[in-house]
Protein backbone atom coordinates (compact mmCIF):
# COMPACT_ATOMS: atom_id res chain seq x y z
CA UNK A 1 0.00 0.00 0.00
CA UNK A 2 2.69 2.28 0.96
CA UNK A 3 4.28 1.68 -2.54
CA UNK A 4 1.26 2.29 -4.48
CA UNK A 5 0.94 5.59 -2.21
CA UNK A 6 4.75 6.30 -2.79
CA UNK A 7 4.14 6.21 -6.12
CA UNK A 8 1.38 7.93 -6.87
CA UNK A 9 2.83 11.45 -5.45
CA UNK A 10 6.17 10.37 -7.37
CA UNK A 11 3.59 10.38 -10.70
CA UNK A 12 1.85 13.36 -9.37
CA UNK A 13 5.04 15.25 -9.00
CA UNK A 14 5.84 14.10 -12.27
CA UNK A 15 3.11 15.25 -13.81
CA UNK A 16 3.40 18.60 -11.90
CA UNK A 17 6.71 19.47 -13.14
CA UNK A 18 5.86 18.29 -16.75
CA UNK A 19 2.76 21.04 -16.20
CA UNK A 20 4.69 22.94 -14.92
CA UNK A 21 7.07 23.53 -18.28
CA UNK A 22 4.26 23.00 -20.57
CA UNK A 23 2.92 26.75 -18.50
CA UNK A 24 5.94 28.49 -19.99
CA UNK A 25 4.24 29.61 -23.07
CA UNK A 26 3.18 32.73 -24.10
CA UNK A 27 4.09 36.40 -25.15
CA UNK A 28 6.97 38.04 -23.45
CA UNK A 29 8.35 41.57 -24.37
CA UNK A 30 11.87 42.55 -23.67
CA UNK A 31 13.23 45.88 -23.23
CA UNK A 32 17.26 46.12 -23.69
CA UNK A 33 20.21 47.98 -24.85
CA UNK A 34 21.64 45.42 -26.03
CA UNK A 35 23.32 45.19 -30.13
CA UNK A 36 20.47 44.11 -32.35
CA UNK A 37 22.20 41.12 -32.99
CA UNK A 38 22.87 40.04 -29.88
CA UNK A 39 19.37 40.67 -28.47
CA UNK A 40 17.96 38.99 -31.66
CA UNK A 41 20.42 35.86 -31.29
CA UNK A 42 19.58 35.73 -27.08
CA UNK A 43 15.92 35.77 -28.05
CA UNK A 44 15.77 32.54 -30.80
CA UNK A 45 17.93 31.04 -28.30
CA UNK A 46 15.68 31.03 -25.59
CA UNK A 47 12.65 30.55 -27.70
CA UNK A 48 14.60 27.55 -29.10
CA UNK A 49 14.52 25.95 -25.40
CA UNK A 50 11.05 27.35 -25.01
CA UNK A 51 8.83 27.04 -28.85
CA UNK A 52 5.51 27.60 -26.91
CA UNK A 53 7.01 31.34 -25.91
CA UNK A 54 7.12 33.97 -28.43
CA UNK A 55 9.79 37.12 -27.52
CA UNK A 56 9.77 40.55 -28.54
CA UNK A 57 12.20 43.10 -28.17
CA UNK A 58 12.45 46.85 -27.92
CA UNK A 59 15.81 48.32 -28.70
CA UNK A 60 17.35 51.32 -27.64
CA UNK A 61 20.00 53.29 -25.55
CA UNK A 62 20.32 52.91 -22.21
CA UNK A 63 19.23 56.40 -21.05
CA UNK A 64 16.27 56.71 -24.16
CA UNK A 65 15.03 53.39 -23.38
CA UNK A 66 14.17 53.85 -19.67
CA UNK A 67 13.36 56.78 -20.20
CA UNK A 68 10.56 55.17 -22.27
CA UNK A 69 9.99 52.57 -19.62
CA UNK A 70 9.61 55.54 -17.35
CA UNK A 71 7.14 57.28 -18.71
CA UNK A 72 4.48 54.15 -19.72
CA UNK A 73 4.81 53.20 -16.37
CA UNK A 74 4.17 56.60 -15.45
CA UNK A 75 0.93 56.57 -17.42
CA UNK A 76 0.12 53.05 -15.87
CA UNK A 77 1.23 50.28 -18.13
CA UNK A 78 3.77 49.26 -20.36
CA UNK A 79 4.15 46.20 -22.27
CA UNK A 80 7.81 44.99 -20.75
CA UNK A 81 8.17 41.96 -18.98
CA UNK A 82 11.64 41.95 -18.83
CA UNK A 83 14.44 44.38 -18.91
CA UNK A 84 17.95 43.76 -20.03
CA UNK A 85 20.28 46.43 -19.62
CA UNK A 86 23.76 48.02 -19.28
CA UNK A 87 23.71 48.95 -15.36
CA UNK A 88 23.03 48.07 -12.44
CA UNK A 89 22.30 51.80 -10.94
CA UNK A 90 19.70 51.84 -13.13
CA UNK A 91 18.24 48.11 -11.29
CA UNK A 92 18.29 49.78 -7.95
CA UNK A 93 16.67 52.64 -8.58
CA UNK A 94 14.04 50.28 -10.27
CA UNK A 95 13.91 48.25 -7.78
CA UNK A 96 13.85 50.90 -5.17
CA UNK A 97 11.02 52.57 -6.95
CA UNK A 98 8.68 49.09 -6.58
CA UNK A 99 8.68 48.25 -10.39
CA UNK A 100 10.91 45.31 -10.02
CA UNK A 101 9.98 41.71 -9.16
CA UNK A 102 11.99 39.57 -6.68
CA UNK A 103 12.66 36.41 -8.05
CA UNK A 104 14.40 34.41 -5.02
CA UNK A 105 14.42 31.35 -6.34
CA UNK A 106 16.65 32.15 -9.16
CA UNK A 107 20.29 29.29 -9.11
CA UNK A 108 22.70 32.45 -8.90
CA UNK A 109 25.42 30.03 -6.18
CA UNK A 110 27.68 30.23 -8.76
CA UNK A 111 27.79 34.06 -9.28
CA UNK A 112 30.56 36.58 -6.88
CA UNK A 113 28.38 38.21 -4.87
CA UNK A 114 30.21 41.46 -5.67
CA UNK A 115 28.45 41.83 -9.11
CA UNK A 116 24.57 40.63 -7.92
CA UNK A 117 21.62 41.97 -5.78
CA UNK A 118 21.84 40.11 -2.91
CA UNK A 119 17.62 40.44 -2.53
CA UNK A 120 17.33 38.30 -6.41
CA UNK A 121 15.72 41.89 -7.96
CA UNK A 122 18.31 41.92 -10.97
CA UNK A 123 20.79 39.33 -11.75
CA UNK A 124 23.82 39.02 -13.72
CA UNK A 125 24.53 37.97 -17.48
CA UNK A 126 27.70 39.07 -18.54
CA UNK A 127 31.12 40.87 -17.16
CA UNK A 128 31.47 43.87 -18.78
CA UNK A 129 35.16 45.76 -18.39
CA UNK A 130 35.81 49.64 -19.18
CA UNK A 131 39.85 49.93 -19.86
CA UNK A 132 41.98 51.81 -22.34
CA UNK A 133 41.20 51.03 -26.29
CA UNK A 134 44.83 52.40 -28.41
CA UNK A 135 45.35 52.35 -32.00
CA UNK A 136 48.35 50.04 -33.00
CA UNK A 137 50.05 53.40 -34.47
CA UNK A 138 50.27 55.18 -31.47
CA UNK A 139 53.14 56.19 -30.54
CA UNK A 140 52.77 54.86 -27.22
CA UNK A 141 51.40 51.61 -25.33
CA UNK A 142 49.35 52.82 -22.24
CA UNK A 143 49.40 50.56 -19.26
CA UNK A 144 47.53 52.28 -16.84
CA UNK A 145 44.95 55.34 -16.62
CA UNK A 146 47.86 58.03 -15.82
CA UNK A 147 48.98 57.30 -19.47
CA UNK A 148 45.80 59.11 -20.50
CA UNK A 149 47.43 61.85 -19.33
CA UNK A 150 50.82 62.01 -20.76
CA UNK A 151 51.71 64.11 -23.67
CA UNK A 152 51.73 61.93 -26.27
CA UNK A 153 47.83 61.07 -25.55
CA UNK A 154 47.20 65.43 -25.33
CA UNK A 155 44.11 66.03 -27.78
CA UNK A 156 44.11 62.47 -28.74
CA UNK A 157 41.74 60.68 -25.85
CA UNK A 158 37.85 59.68 -26.61
CA UNK A 159 35.61 58.86 -24.25
CA UNK A 160 31.82 58.14 -23.62
CA UNK A 161 29.80 60.63 -22.15
CA UNK A 162 28.12 59.54 -18.91
CA UNK A 163 24.97 61.65 -19.92
CA UNK A 164 24.51 59.30 -22.43
CA UNK A 165 25.95 55.87 -21.22
CA UNK A 166 24.78 54.04 -18.61
CA UNK A 167 28.31 52.09 -18.41
CA UNK A 168 30.53 55.33 -19.10
CA UNK A 169 28.44 56.39 -15.98
CA UNK A 170 29.18 53.71 -13.51
CA UNK A 171 32.77 53.97 -15.07
CA UNK A 172 33.32 57.43 -14.02
CA UNK A 173 31.55 57.02 -10.50
CA UNK A 174 34.42 53.83 -10.21
CA UNK A 175 37.75 55.96 -11.24
CA UNK A 176 36.20 58.62 -9.09
CA UNK A 177 36.13 56.33 -6.16
CA UNK A 178 39.40 54.31 -7.12
CA UNK A 179 41.77 57.08 -8.30
CA UNK A 180 43.83 58.65 -5.97
CA UNK A 181 43.31 62.29 -7.82
CA UNK A 182 39.26 61.36 -7.93
CA UNK A 183 37.38 63.98 -9.91
CA UNK A 184 41.01 65.85 -10.61
CA UNK A 185 41.57 62.67 -13.09
CA UNK A 186 38.90 64.00 -15.42
CA UNK A 187 39.66 67.39 -14.89
CA UNK A 188 43.10 66.98 -15.77
CA UNK A 189 41.66 64.93 -19.35
CA UNK A 190 39.55 67.98 -20.42
CA UNK A 191 42.79 69.72 -19.56
CA UNK A 192 44.42 68.09 -22.23
CA UNK A 193 41.75 67.99 -24.97
CA UNK A 194 39.99 64.67 -24.31
CA UNK A 195 36.52 64.21 -25.52
CA UNK A 196 33.65 62.91 -24.07
CA UNK A 197 30.50 62.79 -26.20
CA UNK A 198 27.83 59.50 -26.59
CA UNK A 199 28.28 56.27 -26.84
CA UNK A 200 31.30 53.68 -26.61
CA UNK A 201 30.58 52.94 -30.25
CA UNK A 202 31.87 56.80 -31.27
CA UNK A 203 35.16 55.77 -28.84
CA UNK A 204 35.49 53.05 -31.54
CA UNK A 205 34.83 54.66 -34.56
CA UNK A 206 36.94 57.53 -34.01
CA UNK A 207 40.39 55.08 -32.44
CA UNK A 208 40.36 52.33 -35.14
CA UNK A 209 40.10 55.36 -37.64
CA UNK A 210 43.09 57.51 -36.43
CA UNK A 211 41.31 60.15 -35.75
CA UNK A 212 41.81 59.66 -31.93
CA UNK A 213 44.65 57.32 -30.43
CA UNK A 214 43.53 56.54 -27.65
CA UNK A 215 40.10 56.08 -25.85
CA UNK A 216 37.85 54.58 -22.87
CA UNK A 217 35.77 52.16 -24.15
CA UNK A 218 34.01 48.57 -23.01
CA UNK A 219 35.93 45.82 -23.54
CA UNK A 220 34.66 43.63 -25.84
CA UNK A 221 34.05 46.64 -28.75
CA UNK A 222 38.00 46.67 -29.57
CA UNK A 223 38.68 43.17 -28.78
CA UNK A 224 36.15 41.88 -31.42
CA UNK A 225 37.94 44.62 -34.30
CA UNK A 226 41.19 43.26 -33.47
CA UNK A 227 40.06 39.66 -33.97
CA UNK A 228 38.44 41.42 -37.55
CA UNK A 229 41.89 42.93 -39.21
CA UNK A 230 41.33 46.40 -37.27
CA UNK A 231 44.31 48.50 -35.97
CA UNK A 232 43.38 48.40 -32.10
CA UNK A 233 44.31 46.76 -29.09
CA UNK A 234 42.49 47.07 -25.81
CA UNK A 235 44.35 47.03 -22.50
CA UNK A 236 43.23 46.42 -18.84
CA UNK A 237 44.69 48.90 -16.84
CA UNK A 238 46.96 48.10 -14.25
CA UNK A 239 44.83 50.04 -11.53
CA UNK A 240 41.81 47.93 -12.27
CA UNK A 241 38.83 48.42 -14.61
CA UNK A 242 35.65 49.15 -14.04
CA UNK A 243 32.57 46.85 -14.72
CA UNK A 244 28.67 46.28 -15.87
CA UNK A 245 27.16 42.67 -15.26
CA UNK A 246 24.21 43.99 -17.86
CA UNK A 247 21.74 42.45 -15.38
CA UNK A 248 18.48 41.21 -16.43
CA UNK A 249 15.09 41.90 -14.47
CA UNK A 250 11.81 40.99 -14.51
CA UNK A 251 9.15 43.69 -14.29
CA UNK A 252 6.69 43.77 -11.28
CA UNK A 253 3.69 44.48 -13.49
CA UNK A 254 5.07 41.29 -16.05
CA UNK A 255 1.58 39.88 -17.35
CA UNK A 256 3.44 36.10 -17.63
CA UNK A 257 5.74 35.79 -14.58
CA UNK A 258 6.71 32.23 -14.87
CA UNK A 259 8.14 32.68 -18.88
CA UNK A 260 9.95 35.73 -17.38
CA UNK A 261 11.73 33.65 -15.14
CA UNK A 262 12.66 31.02 -17.10
CA UNK A 263 13.74 34.18 -19.34
CA UNK A 264 16.29 35.02 -16.41
CA UNK A 265 16.91 31.14 -15.71
CA UNK A 266 18.39 30.64 -19.28
CA UNK A 267 20.30 33.59 -19.53
CA UNK A 268 22.29 32.91 -16.27
CA UNK A 269 22.31 29.16 -16.95
CA UNK A 270 25.47 27.57 -18.23
CA UNK A 271 24.19 27.14 -21.37
CA UNK A 272 23.41 30.91 -21.74
CA UNK A 273 26.38 32.02 -20.23
CA UNK A 274 28.10 29.49 -23.52
CA UNK A 275 25.95 31.81 -25.33
CA UNK A 276 27.38 35.23 -23.80
CA UNK A 277 30.70 33.52 -25.22
CA UNK A 278 29.93 33.02 -28.54
CA UNK A 279 29.17 36.53 -28.83
CA UNK A 280 32.37 37.85 -27.66
CA UNK A 281 31.28 38.71 -23.81
CA UNK A 282 33.05 37.88 -20.75
CA UNK A 283 30.58 35.36 -19.01
CA UNK A 284 29.48 36.40 -15.62
CA UNK A 285 29.48 32.48 -14.48
CA UNK A 286 33.51 31.74 -13.10
CA UNK A 287 33.43 28.11 -14.26
CA UNK A 288 32.87 29.24 -18.04
CA UNK A 289 35.70 30.03 -20.46
CA UNK A 290 35.97 33.82 -21.69
CA UNK A 291 35.87 33.94 -25.35
CA UNK A 292 39.42 34.22 -27.42
CA UNK A 293 40.85 37.21 -26.56
CA UNK A 294 40.46 37.67 -23.02
CA UNK A 295 42.24 37.17 -20.20
CA UNK A 296 40.81 34.59 -17.81
CA UNK A 297 38.32 35.97 -14.99
CA UNK A 298 40.87 35.37 -12.40
CA UNK A 299 43.14 37.77 -13.99
CA UNK A 300 40.89 40.80 -14.53
CA UNK A 301 41.39 43.39 -11.48
CA UNK A 302 37.99 44.82 -11.16
CA UNK A 303 37.44 48.18 -8.78
CA UNK A 304 35.63 48.08 -6.02
CA UNK A 305 31.51 49.58 -6.87
CA UNK A 306 28.74 50.21 -4.97
CA UNK A 307 25.68 50.22 -7.03
CA UNK A 308 23.81 51.89 -4.42
CA UNK A 309 25.99 54.65 -3.33
CA UNK A 310 26.31 55.13 -7.06
CA UNK A 311 22.57 55.87 -7.41
CA UNK A 312 22.70 58.30 -4.46
CA UNK A 313 25.32 60.73 -6.08
CA UNK A 314 24.47 59.61 -9.86
CA UNK A 315 22.33 62.90 -10.80
CA UNK A 316 25.08 64.77 -9.07
CA UNK A 317 27.71 62.82 -10.94
CA UNK A 318 26.86 63.41 -13.94
CA UNK A 319 26.22 67.59 -13.07
CA UNK A 320 30.34 67.33 -12.27
CA UNK A 321 31.11 65.82 -15.56
CA UNK A 322 28.99 67.57 -17.65
CA UNK A 323 30.21 70.90 -15.95
CA UNK A 324 34.12 69.60 -16.21
CA UNK A 325 33.32 68.55 -19.96
CA UNK A 326 31.11 72.06 -21.15
CA UNK A 327 28.11 69.50 -21.64
CA UNK A 328 24.21 69.86 -21.57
Amino acid sequence: MHIIVKAFVAGAALLGAVSGAAAVEGTLTLYTSQPNNDAQQTIDAFMAKYPDVKVTFVRDGTTKLMAKLQAELEAGSSPADLLLIADSVTMEDMAKDGKLMAYPEADVSAYDEAIQDLERMWFPTKLITTGIVYNTNAPMKPASWSDLLKEEAKGQVAMPSPLTSGAALIHTQAIVANLEQGWNYYEQLAASGAQASGGNGGVLQAVAGGEKLYGMIVDFMPIREKAKGAPVDFVFPEEGVSAISEPVAILANTKNPEAAKAFVDFLISREGQEMAVSQGYMPAHPDVAPPDGFPPLSEIKVMPFDPQKALESAEADKEKFAGIFGQD
